[in-house]
């Protein structure tokens, strides 16, 4: 999720983390919005009913989803080597938008959509269950005090609701700079059901044809490894069998009345 305020808070800097005035953090930031008029982003009021992304689209495509797309390097490159699919990018932050709009309004990709909306809320608010094929979470927030862990986006509860929406054989991916997030992660899902592990071991530092962001670069380059997961959506577990989806309250509840950047 390129979607820590371009900080980065990992191995060597979790220190400085902690130093990070929590108070601010969670309190409603009051910046201001920025309007972002460009044709391919869609404004959350339009999340009355399930979308029909493929009149959103023009053509019916199969549906990805990045939660967090940061400023848009990662989406922006998926949906150019991927012209065969849709994309719909989201992030809660106004800045973070508007910078990923004005990278594919530059490039002319006619793939992709972007929308500032939680990623529980748009599941619940614009998706039909069994529609995206595939889910991209780049880098989100790893919370590295263990008392705030909880409120780490991707945790058994959220990749349970999540399993509904993919489709059989729908791919899931996950990377982290934070060794412990992808510990965390790949002791949750192992074994879930509807989930199957698709690399050999529970995390790899590479996965072949899959963009590195910027923000994964930067860390990279300095010698940090990247860990990413990527699991399929088993196609012999019917969405029937699968466990009931908890209601989950998230983080930032209320992130659509904050101003944030």
């Amino acid at each position: 999720m390129n979607c820590r305020c371009a900080l980065r808070f990992g191995h060597s800097t979790v220190a400085a983390y902690s130093r990070i005035d929590q108070q601010h953090l969670e309190e409603p930031m009051t910046q201001r919005i920025i309007p972002i008029t460009s044709t391919n982003f869609i404004a959350d009021r339009a999340l009355d009913n399930p979308l029909d992304w493929g009149a959103i689209f023009g053509q019916t495509r199969p549906l990805a989803l990045e939660i967090g797309c940061g400023t848009g390097h990662f989406i922006l490159e998926q949906a150019l080597r991927r012209p065969d699919m849709n994309f719909v990018a989201i992030d809660i932050y106004n800045k973070g938008c508007l910078k990923t709009c004005a990278k594919i309004d530059a490039a002319g990709v006619q793939n992709v959509r972007v929308m500032r909306v939680e990623a529980r809320w748009l599941m619940e608010k614009g998706l039909q269950p069994e529609s995206l094929a595939a889910v991209y979470i780049n880098c989100p927030d790893p919370w590295p005090k263990k008392r705030h862990r909880r409120r780490r986006l991707v945790n058994r509860d959220f990749l349970i609701s999540l399993a509904h929406y993919l489709v059989p054989g729908g791919d899931f991916f996950f990377s982290t700079d934070f060794d412990d997030y992808a510990e965390d992660l790949s002791g949750q899902i192992r074994g879930l059901p509807g989930y199957r592990n698709l690399l050999q071991s529970d995390w790899a530092h590479a996965l072949a044809g899959y963009p590195i962001s910027k923000y994964m670069q930067r860390f990279l380059d300095k010698g940090q490894p990247i860990y990413f997961i990527h699991h399929q959506r088993d196609p012999a577990v019917s969405r029937h069998d699968l466990p009931s989806p908890a209601v989950q309250r998230g983080f930032r509840v209320d992130w659509h009345k904050a101003e944030n950047d």
